[in-house]
């Protein structure tokens, strides 16, 4: 089994940065791809970013894309994901996953396995 711990998230203004970090455990590290989501209060989980268990292919979704960047540590079993320019719009908590063998999806129901989320707050 893989467990799953989010850090790095916190209150900031909008225009600053926050970078999250998931730290994996209990399976090697390149058996799995793993993804960013984030739910807001009164709305779906929306799909954030995904990166393949090599780290060579990564999806953004339509909201961050060209903004935020997903990679992953191998050296340190984690992943993480920078989000520059922060506008209100992102706040939300922030959920990593992860999905066994080498596809990468942007559903969340294809993940086998969630860790409990980290708070991103952005005041205008």
């Amino acid at each position: 089994q893989v467990q799953l711990v989010e850090s790095g998230g916190g209150s900031v203004q909008a225009g600053d940065s926050l970078r999250l970090s998931c730290a994996a455990s209990g399976r090697p590290f390149t058996s799995y791809a793993m993804g960013w989501f984030r739910q807001a209060p009164g709305k779906e989980r929306e799909f954030v970013a995904a990166i393949s268990w090599s780290g060579g292919t990564a999806y953004y979704g339509d909201s961050v894309k060209g903004r935020f960047t997903i990679s992953r540590d191998g050296a340190k079993n984690t992943v993480l994901l920078q989000m520059p320019s922060l506008t209100p719009e992102d706040t939300a908590v922030y959920y990593c996953a992860f999905q066994y063998g080498a596809t990468v999806s942007t559903e969340a129901g294809k993940y086998n396995g969630w860790g409990r989320g980290t708070q991103v707050t952005v005041s205008s």
